[in-house]
């Protein structure tokens, strides 16, 4: 119920403020469990592609945004749980396995979950290699990925900008893309790095970026 207030309530701002264009929602699975896969150019992306999405994604967020005090970090807060942020902690020898598993508990109960493969916000609005964390949970859980593409948000809250600003924005969603030639196979390194880079193809496809680093090896 929660959700669906918020949504009610955000959902008519951020079009006011923002005024995005979103296409290919019709990719986004009518049921069962999916992750979107997207670029990632700002904090406000965490906050666009919920409300821009016909289905609930949750999404991991530094747990610290849970605990801060005052005004701002009251707002923070709530509006983190009302779009289903859920927090995780990064600081733990354990972090990166820990926000997997927690990621792997919400499709299977058969929800959508959100990720960014490049595993942090581009600095330069080039789009780098996807790490394969993507590509286990997709396996692991067998379950279709959206490509996802964002643009604009880096206008609206560039890096290190405290407080966002209106500026037109786009959410492009892609075909879901499905991997049954590696069912089972999350375990080994190959056929999580061809999976990730066929999701990391689509995006860039998707956004238009330039790449960088694609040639280097990546987690």
């Amino acid at each position: 119920m929660f959700y669906l207030v918020a949504r009610f309530v955000l959902k008519p701002l951020f079009w006011l403020l923002f005024r995005p264009r979103v296409s290919g929602r019709a990719h986004v699975p009518d049921d069962g469990p999916f992750i979107i896969a997207s670029n990632h150019l700002s904090f406000i992306d965490s906050i666009a592609i919920p409300l821009a999405s016909p289905r609930r994604v949750h999404y991991l967020a530094k747990a610290e945004y849970f605990t801060r005090s005052g005004p701002g970090g009251w707002l923070t807060r709530t509006l983190f749980t009302a779009l289903g942020a859920m927090p995780v902690e990064r600081e733990t020898s354990r972090a990166a396995q820990e926000a997997l598993d927690t990621a792997l508990g919400v499709l299977r109960r058969g929800e959508g979950f959100g990720i960014y493969p490049e595993g942090t916000r581009s600095r330069d609005g080039r789009l780098a290699r996807g790490k394969t964390g993507v590509a286990w949970l997709a396996l692991t859980a067998d379950c279709p990925v959206v490509p996802v593409a964002v643009a604009g948000t880096d206008r609206v809250q560039p890096v290190d900008s405290r407080w966002p600003r209106p500026h037109r924005v786009s959410i492009t969603f892609g075909a879901a893309l499905e991997f049954p030639e590696h069912r089972g196979q999350a375990a080994k390194g190959r056929p999580r790095r061809e999976v990730t880079d066929r999701i990391m193809e689509a995006i860039a496809d998707l956004s238009g970026q330039e790449k960088a680093g694609w040639g280097q090896p990546a987690a």
